[in-house]
């Protein structure tokens, strides 16, 4: 086999707290270093030659992903006014082709708004971020990305001329609005977008107003959000009646009302923050739908009243308040709210969907989401109406809001899946109470999709907390204790749904029980559950992803010689803790884009996005927060153990994990590593956080990482 390369350490010491920690591998940050550039192809080229022997059956996975596929595929339309809009692949394209036609109307009225692959051509990595329609149905907003860096650039054009109004192109637009964040919406004058731009560290910090085909020079800031822990967002109620700017941090949040009639209007506070509230705004009627913690650890649901004009707060100057004229002590501080729904310990109040005369309330208990129905025709005050439940058809599943577009009517959509169930759309008729499955993912080729089973089973983390597992498997595959792929995450209060995959089912026709640890830090079974795996107590995100695989060996799920881990991002961090502190109970681990350099890339507030997380993993300026982090971050951690087999990735363009923080741990794992089993390094030259953009791309790639994870465990 072809030698691994060596990271050439360079001397580089940290003092911090009293300390001085030597970081041979700091130099990898230098992204314009030639030499940085060097090592990472050597690295491909490694991992290339390392993989050799698993080529055919990449190539295998690729073709099972390929056929299950209906590559030619149109969405189900979605109906806005006098139009429904879809969107639809074709074989043989990567990307999306987005069109529109006249409600009722065929496939042969269709006007294509959007084609992807026209805009990608000649860019290695292309992705749309926002895509907008003007309230008159009559221009097109969209923002794109070409480099992977998620810094996304607006154009706007007239849909039935083609012409191009706003853009990189457009002199009269000054060369267009570059440098934009996530988040587009349009005003009902149809001409005005707010838009979100980003500081210098990538922080979204700012809302800007402004006027198609005019120079961004003249934009207006709506708002602007000076405090580096918070970042800004902006979004619009269903019923088109507010543009809606938020400003948020991971344990406080404050929005702004913009009358979305009166674009230049001053933003409207709907509530000043106070440190560790949280809430999110909808809006129905004269009333304004809350969704808060304030009171209550897994949120509440209240009403509050419009705000109007007069309650326009002065400006402020009390401590870490925002320097933005909108902002400062408001005249709502939670007085004005009236309880709907009031705290129910365990049952987690997740979001409520507004329309006309009705609203659908998002709970989540025991893993798993409701969706309640409320008909607000026959509400009393201070009450949502009469209510009842959506029932499901399986005991695990996921399911949640669909493409809801329009404010006033009787119908709701709702997307539902399992681990045995492809994406499905359903839409309820309200008065009749029908339902009716529209859409569901196509899965073809001979698949038998009632030939695989799922579970949910429960691990017991070393303090005695229940963990539960999703387990999904084919029996007429699997020989007991099975080849197992055991999945984690554990942060951030996200849920990982338990739901379908198509590229997984070419893990379970070779036998490979796949299992998901829904670990403390993640949002399955509500606040608590999240809190106890954040800051001081990350420990137990570890814990309990150690218990799940330990647990599935003793029960004789898995073959304790045959388990391989996964997990990406802040679940890379999962992966570098279990490489670290259990190599032992895996045979193989795949960390993608991991945060495995957490300590340093905490100490420097000039990476993208470093401050805005110091509520998720602590602040290490403070001495506490320090050695909390030191004590379980990867790269600090590694020692010499026989490490499992590591297929570990990167973007180099990648804004949320930097690409060298694999890099630096990959070379100390080598420099250090007493096993002889292969230490892989991938990374993507030409793309970011998510990989390739292209989904032929995105389909090799899966294949890749599966291939090595059925080599690992034996199953190749």
């Amino acid at each position: 086999m072809t030698q691994a390369p060596v990271a050439p350490q360079r001397p580089h010491v940290r003092r911090i707290h009293g300390t001085e920690t030597d970081d041979p591998w700091h130099w990898l940050r230098d992204r314009d270093d030639p030499s940085v550039r060097e090592y990472l192809e050597a690295e491909n080229a490694y991992t290339e030659a390392a993989t050799v022997h698993l080529a055919d059956l990449r190539e295998q996975i690729f073709g099972e992903i390929k056929a299950r596929t209906k590559e030619t595929h149109q969405s189900l339309p979605t109906p806005k006014d006098d139009w429904e809009y879809r969107a639809r692949t074709v074989e043989g394209l990567q990307y999306v082709i987005h069109v529109r036609r006249p409600r009722g109307g065929t496939d042969d009225d269709e006007v294509v708004l959007l084609d992807e692959n026209e805009l990608a051509e000649g860019h290695e990595y292309f992705a749309v971020g926002d895509l907008a329609v003007s309230p008159d149905h009559r221009l097109l907003a969209y923002t794109t990305d070409t480099e992977g860096d998620e810094k996304y650039t607006l154009t706007v054009v007239d849909i039935a001329t083609g012409e191009v109004l706003d853009g990189p192109d457009v002199p009269a637009a000054g060369c267009g609005l570059a440098e934009l964040s996530y988040g587009l919406v349009w005003a009902n004058d149809n001409s005005t977008l707010f838009a979100v731009r980003t500081d210098d560290a990538q922080r979204p910090n700012r809302v800007i107003r402004h006027a198609v085909g005019t120079d961004p020079a003249g934009d207006v800031e709506a708002y602007r959000e000076d405090d580096e822990r918070f970042w800004v967002g902006v979004g619009a109620t269903r019923s088109e009646r507010f543009v809606v700017i938020g400003s948020q941090s991971k344990i406080t949040s404050e929005h702004r009302l913009v009358d979305a009639d009166r674009p230049d209007a001053e933003p409207l506070v709907v509530r000043a923050r106070g440190e560790g509230i949280e809430y999110g705004v909808d809006h129905q009627g004269d009333r304004l739908l809350i969704v808060t913690n304030d009171g209550a650890q897994d949120f509440r649901l209240v009403e509050a009243p419009v705000p109007s004009e007069g309650d326009a707060p002065a400006n402020g100057d009390g401590p870490g308040e925002s320097s933005n004229p909108a902002s400062g002590d408001g005249p709502d501080d939670g007085s004005t709210w009236s309880e709907l729904i009031g705290d129910r310990p365990g049952i987690r109040l997740d979001d409520v969907d507004c329309f006309g005369d009705f609203v659908v309330v998002h709970d989540r208990q025991d893993g798993l989401t409701t969706l309640r129905v409320h008909d607000t025709r026959d509400a009393a005050a201070g009450e949502l109406g009469t209510a009842f439940e959506i029932e499901m058809p399986e005991p695990v599943y996921e399911a949640g809001g669909g493409a809801n577009a329009e404010f006033d009517t009787r119908r709701y959509r709702f997307g539902y899946t399992s681990m045995v169930t492809p994406p499905s759309i359903f839409e309820l008729d309200l008065d009749s109470g029908e339902r009716e499955l529209l859409d569901q993912l196509p899965v073809l080729g001979d698949v038998d999709l009632t030939a695989y089973t799922t579970e949910r089973i429960t691990a017991t983390a070393p303090d005695g907390t229940a963990v539960p597992i999703s387990l999904v498997w084919k029996p007429s595959a699997v020989s007991w204790p099975a080849p197992c792929l055991l999945y984690g995450y554990g942060a951030y209060e996200i849920g990982m749904p338990a739901s379908f995959s198509t590229a997984r089912l070419s893990l379970l026709d070779r036998g490979v029980l796949f299992a998901m640890a829904h670990v403390r830090g993640g949002g399955e079974l509500g606040r608590a559950w999240y809190e106890g795996g954040k800051l001081a107590n990350k420990q137990n995100t570890f814990d309990d992803f150690a218990a799940c695989a330990r647990h599935l060996a003793a029960a004789r799920w898995a073959n304790p010689h045959r388990i391989c881990a996964r997990g990406g991002s802040a679940g890379g961090l999962l992966m570098g803790a279990m490489v670290n502190r259990h190599p032992e109970l895996f045979c193989g681990v795949v960390a993608e884009v991991p945060f495995v350099d957490v300590l340093n890339t905490m100490l420097d507030p000039a990476i993208p996005l470093t401050v805005t997380e110091y509520d998720e993993w602590g602040d290490p300026t403070d001495p506490a927060a320090f050695e909390t982090i030191r004590s379980y971050a990867p790269y600090e951690n590694v020692e010499p153990a026989d490490h499992p087999a590591l297929l570990v990735t990167a973007g180099l363009t990648d804004p949320r994990v930097q690409y060298w923080e694999p890099a630096k741990w990959v070379a100390k794992l080598r420099a250090r590593t007493t096993s002889t089993e292969p230490i892989l390094l991938r990374t993507e030259m030409g793309a970011g956080h998510g990989g390739p953009s292209g989904r032929y791309d995105a389909w090799r790639d899966e294949a890749f990482i599966l291939a090595f994870i059925c080599d690992v465990l034996g199953v190749a």
